[in-house]
């Protein structure tokens, strides 16, 4: 029989859960407090949290909330990055993370519902910022159109050009020393 604790425990998770875009499992083990606590700082950040909780726990909160994919996965002391915000960010920020602190392993992930194993989510930390996506948008726009502002100004340049030329001949023609 669960003792109240437990209860209160899966139904806290569930409602972390709610809601959520990006779900990463990540081993903790190797890590010192001071990091962990480093770690949740860089995830507050962008809008995410790190939950360490006990894998039967976490088995049937992720059930409940339709994440049963990532049950497989909860071996040996790992914890949730629950992330709310941007994924790419999340993903980003764990990655970097990771890589600064080899004992932080990842184990899987799910991104608007489509799970994950690690490389594809190392893959989502390695795509450019969504501000970098618009940028490349706006710039692939404009520049076919700024091609074409050209274009369309380039007979009203080249007239001017032969008007000055011509300009410059009837002046030649008409001065005195001719």
């Amino acid at each position: 029989m669960p003792t109240q604790e437990k209860v209160e425990t899966v139904e806290d998770l569930k409602a972390r859960l709610a809601g959520v875009k990006t779900v990463m499992l990540a081993e903790y083990r190797g890590l010192t407090v001071q990091q962990l606590s480093d770690f949740r700082k860089q995830l507050k950040a962008v809008a995410a949290e790190y939950k360490i909780v006990k894998n039967r726990l976490a088995k049937r909160a992720l059930g409940a909330a339709e994440l049963a994919g990532l049950g497989a996965e909860l071996k040996g002391p790992t914890g949730l990055v629950l992330g709310k915000g941007d994924p790419v960010s999340v993903a980003k920020a764990v990655h970097a993370f990771a890589r600064t602190n080899q004992a932080l392993v990842i184990k899987a992930g799910v991104v608007d519902g489509q799970v994950l194993p690690p490389n594809g989510l190392k893959a989502l930390a390695e795509l450019p910022s969504r501000e970098t996506l618009r940028a490349q948008i706006v710039g692939a726009l404009t520049g076919p159109l700024a091609q074409l502002v050209g274009l369309l100004q380039a007979p009203q340049r080249q007239l001017v050009y032969v008007l000055e030329q011509r300009g410059k001949q009837a002046a030649g023609t008409n001065s005195p020393g001719a």
